[in-house]
């Protein structure tokens, strides 16, 4: 677990490297880290600060994957909420079905971290829910949501595009964990500098420029394929089970380990570290 977290119209057809694969496997739903950009945050002196001591204390020069993500890793500590602090939630649209949802999955980070999540009817609230379809699942990274001139206090904070009255349970879970993990401060698995996989790169970049994600190369290549630098980031060792790593298609991988598994509940390394970067 690392702690700092859509595509085109489909080429899937004419693919060989994924036309066995079945329809429902190929479509994995991806969410997007809601990282406010360096010029609209007022922390970035921070950020910056904390980056030149990071580069100076390696001794040695940078990559350029390196360089794009040593900032936002740095930046992670920062955004963590204060020990013991009530995190408002307020739900600006959905159904009550949907609402209740994730009123009781959300609760199982609370039972592991010195944090509250309280939902209120009223305004303010850190954490502002919607379900809007259209705008697939997502969150802003910690205390991200504080930005207002990022997330204007009448739009949300967190979205569950993908939870509807009759979605798939264990789905619900999974995405609502997902999503208040990255709220807690949390990243993907993924990208964390102690993933262990090897990617097929030509199977990514066509697979994600296909529905639904009808993402770009840079983009596939920002949410997928990048890790973070372990400079300045607290990760445990690479863990399948965490709920902050998607399920990915074995097709999508050169090194013949298979997929990565479907994870809907907290594992173990995930209640740990969220226990110590929110002590009791």
């Amino acid at each position: 677990m690392a702690l700092k977290a859509g595509k085109r119209k489909s080429r899937l057809g004419s693919s060989k490297i994924l036309e066995s694969v079945p329809a429902a496997q190929r479509r994995p739903k991806i969410c997007f880290e809601r990282i406010i950009p360096d010029a609209q945050d007022p922390e970035r002196h921070v950020r910056r600060a904390m980056r030149a001591e990071m580069v100076a204390s390696t001794g040695r020069t940078l990559s350029a994957d390196e360089v794009g993500h040593v900032a936002p890793m740095a930046l992670v500590a920062s955004k963590r909420w204060a020990r013991g602090h009530v995190l408002r939630c307020r739900f600006l649209d959905g159904s009550a079905k949907m609402r209740k949802k994730v009123r009781t999955l959300c609760k199982a980070w609370e039972k592991h971290a010195n944090i509250k999540i309280k939902f209120v009817t009223k305004a303010p609230a850190e954490i502002r829910i919607s379900f809007y379809a259209d705008d697939g699942s997502w969150s802003a990274v910690g205390r991200d949501a504080l930005n207002a001139s990022y997330f204007p206090p009448h739009l949300p904070t967190m979205n569950f595009g993908w939870v509807r009255d009759n979605s798939d349970p264990d789905e619900d879970r999974a995405v609502i964990l997902h999503e208040f993990g990255h709220a807690l401060g949390c990243v993907h698995e993924h990208q964390s500098p102690t993933f262990d996989r090897k990617w097929n790169k030509a199977a990514v970049l066509q697979y994600f420029q296909g529905p639904p994600n009808f993402w770009d190369e840079d983009d596939i290549r920002h949410n997928v394929l990048k890790k973070y630098s372990p400079t300045g980031i607290r990760a445990t060792a690479f863990d399948r089970k965490s709920i902050m790593l998607y399920a990915f298609d074995a097709e999508l991988f050169a090194d013949g380990k298979g997929a990565t598994n479907e994870n809907s509940q907290l594992s173990s390394t995930d209640r740990s570290m969220i226990g110590k970067m929110y002590p009791g």
